[in-house]
């Protein structure tokens, strides 16, 4: 399985994705963005980067 690393983020948003057991990007799409949103320490910035960075990919967050 290919593995696709997390884009640059401030070590705040780094620390709550691997809380979560998201260490890449597809790991990130078997979450929904209000989960992804909702962690403390990952904020709008953060967030568009991921956005972007799944998208790039062909990915998407889960849909709930």
């Amino acid at each position: 399985m290919i593995r696709t690393d997390l884009p640059k983020l401030a070590r705040p948003a780094q620390r709550a994705l691997a809380g979560v057991g998201v260490t890449c990007l597809e790991d990130l799409a078997e979450h929904t963005e209000i989960e992804i949103a909702a962690l403390h320490g990952l904020g709008p910035n953060a967030l568009g980067c991921l956005k972007e960075a799944l998208a790039a990919m062909g990915l998407d967050f889960k849909v709930a």
